[in-house]
């Protein structure tokens, strides 16, 4: 019989311990969660994504527009922004959208938020998020999403507090309310039973961080006939007391700490509150019944799956509008919930919505992704300009493809040539460092040497440079470069400088026999 370690026992779902080891990993991780890839972010923070909420914050700001409301600033706040590459293809794709039309739209400043200070440490420091402070366009926070009652803008030196903002305050969840504690309950016969968990470890958890613990656990789940009612709250009970009608013997997790983090976010703002998410789970009821212990999904951090029809309903029964896909998805939900007392007149936000979500939207995208990574093999150049194309030059994506998009471009055309250096640039345009080991500007450089784009590809070498220091192979395409324009007096210089630092490297011979005629 297998020996388990005992960690809690029957401790209520949300009190659980899983709870805090998730908070403790990422306070111990910081940007080397992503940066390592421990945690996956691809399918959540692409450019893709960032330019469907920005299109869906561009159709708010022109709605506001619309009512007259241009004069005060619009805060748009990222909950747990993690990484903060989310919020540089938001940023990149709404300054092209604003700056597309001659109307005035009311000013906006993102605030990306954290409870890492490792995080915003990052975020202060990044040298692609600079001139969005200057702008005003950006600033930074310490925000505890189920704690916090005032927004510190640590760039402004602002406060914002309760009912401070005349315009309706917008809130990013981009996988969020998947880490925050849910509480779980059991129904069968129209009977509903709270759940508590039992936390047992494989390995002796004596030392062991909270990544490693996760990774051990092993949970139990637990019954006990609730005592209703559930909550203070009465649309909490409310809809509680609908799930119990209607559901049958089904595991319901119940995102009551979620309502309660919007209920302050409102706070925040005399005009209402629009929340844009994003995350794994479901919005349609049939989609909750019958369900068996919830999945706790491990990827050194731990999420569960989020229960966005609870969050709409909390939102339509508050007075507000909640928008959800009109198909059944595959891979991902994305939710737009109005706490507004005018949502329907916010005509171009429902036009916005219909056109990045239900027309094509993400969860479309990611479908295709995996298409193309199955087939890869087969993909043509124009295939893979049209497929970086439609991922909005999102540069993870292009990474992925690149062996075998660099073999296709070896025999193409001259029109082929044009879009292939069209798109690289516009691939690293898109780019957002997090300080992951994987130099892309040093493979952009190659691939243009090879396209015969030797003096743009000498500012890649030069970015690689500047991002990862001098390496040997990078010297010697530097040098082949001048070679190639015929910079002689550059070529040399390089050359010396070459021997100078790696006086070892094996084609420096190759270099000094190259012909300068």
């Amino acid at each position: 019989m297998v020996k388990y370690f005992e960690i809690e026992t029957k401790i209520p779902f949300a009190e659980s311990l899983i709870w805090q080891l998730n908070r403790n990993f990422y306070q111990d991780k910081s940007i080397a969660a992503w940066s390592n890839n421990t945690v996956p972010h691809q399918m959540t923070s692409n450019s893709q994504v960032g330019k469907t909420y920005a299109q869906l914050i561009f159709g708010i700001l022109k709605d506001l527009a619309t009512k007259g409301q241009i004069k005060e600033r619009v805060y748009i706040l990222e909950l747990g922004a993690g990484h903060g590459r989310l919020c540089y293809h938001v940023l990149q794709h709404l300054s092209k959208l604003v700056n597309s039309v001659t109307n005035t739209l009311p000013p906006f400043c993102y605030v990306l938020s954290d409870i890492v200070e490792g995080n915003l440490s990052f975020f202060k420091s990044h040298p692609q998020l600079q001139r969005y402070y200057k702008s005003g366009q950006l600033d930074y926070a310490y925000f505890d999403a189920v704690e916090g009652k005032e927004l510190y803008l640590r760039h402004a030196e602002k406060t914002i507090k309760s009912q401070d903002l005349e315009q309706p305050i917008l809130a990013i969840g981009n996988y969020f309310f998947d880490s925050i504690p849910n509480e779980l309950f059991f129904i069968k016969d129209k009977i509903i039973s709270t759940c508590s968990l039992s936390v047992h470890s494989k390995e002796n958890p004596q030392g062991m961080d909270s990544e490693k613990l996760l990774d051990q656990m092993v949970f139990t789940f637990h019954h006990d006939i609730a005592i209703l009612p559930l909550s203070a709250e009465p649309i909490q009970n409310e809809i509680l007391e609908e799930y119990r009608e209607s559901l049958s013997h089904t595991h319901l997790l119940f995102p009551k700490l979620g309502m309660q983090c919007l209920q302050k976010l409102k706070a925040f703002s005399s005009a209402g509150l629009v929340l844009l998410t994003m995350d794994k789970g479901f919005h349609e009821l049939h989609n909750l019944s019958k369900r068996k212990e919830p999945e706790i999904i491990k990827h050194g951090s731990m999420s569960v799956w989020t229960n966005y029809h609870a969050l709409s309903a909390y939102c339509t029964k508050s007075g507000g509008k909640a928008l959800f896909p009109k198909f059944s998805n595959f891979h991902l939900e994305i939710g737009c919930l109005m706490f507004l007392a005018d949502g329907e007149s916010y005509t171009h936000t429902n036009a916005a919505y219909e056109e990045v979500v239900n027309n094509f939207g993400p969860d479309d995208f990611n479908t295709i992704k995996k298409m193309a990574y199955s087939n890869v093999s087969r993909l043509k150049v124009i295939d893979f300009i049209a497929m970086i194309r439609l991922s909005n030059y999102d540069s993870t994506f292009f990474t992925k493809l690149l062996p075998r998009f660099k073999q296709a471009a070896k025999h193409i055309s001259k029109n082929e040539r044009v879009r292939i250096g069209q798109t690289l640039e516009r691939v690293w345009e898109m780019y957002f460092s997090i300080d992951e080991s994987f130099d892309l500007a040093y493979e952009l450089g190659g691939m243009l040497y090879d396209l015969a784009y030797y003096e743009k590809a000498l500012v890649y070498f030069q970015y690689s440079v500047d991002r990862y220091g001098q390496k040997e192979d990078t010297f010697y395409n530097q040098a082949l470069c001048h070679y190639q324009m015929k910079e002689d007096i550059l070529f040399y210089k390089s050359l010396n400088e070459f021997k100078d630092v790696f006086p070892e490297y094996k084609l420096i011979a190759e270099l000094e026999g190259l012909d300068m005629g």
